[in-house]
């Protein structure tokens, strides 16, 4: 790995950086444009409790962050932090967009739905 990217990755982890905006870097969806069927009550799940900030797709809002974003890679947001945030909310620490509430309605296995639309989406992207 570069000493550069190395850097910038451990910035990013540690929160150095300066916050990231909505427009920075909103991949479109490149590879496939039919979401497969084991994704669909995901993408449901998503459309219903979480575009309405985080944008149709992930791509963000002016009220969210895009999830396809590398700051939402696996690596450095794990699946349990989407649980977390779902339940307890999310305070605002890479984005400008004020704290996330806790959403109610949605059971574990609903989340796990949810999560497996946005890695897909995130494949899509090029984020992993």
């Amino acid at each position: 790995m570069k000493r550069t990217t190395f850097f910038v990755a451990a910035a990013l982890l540690i929160g150095v950086l300066p916050e990231c905006t909505a427009e920075t870097e909103r991949p479109e969806r490149t590879r496939t444009t039919k979401v497969p069927a084991q994704y669909t009550r995901g993408e449901e799940l998503f459309n219903a409790n979480c575009a309405r900030c985080h944008g149709e797709g992930g791509r963000g809002t002016d009220k969210g962050p895009p999830f396809i974003h590398p700051v939402y890679h696996p690596h450095h947001h794990g699946d349990e932090s989407f649980h977390l945030a779902v339940q307890r909310g999310a305070r605002a620490h890479h984005w400008r967009f004020g704290n996330m509430p806790r959403i109610d309605g949605l059971n574990e296995t609903n989340v796990n739905e949810i999560i497996a639309y946005v890695r897909w989406l995130q494949r899509q992207a090029g984020i992993y």
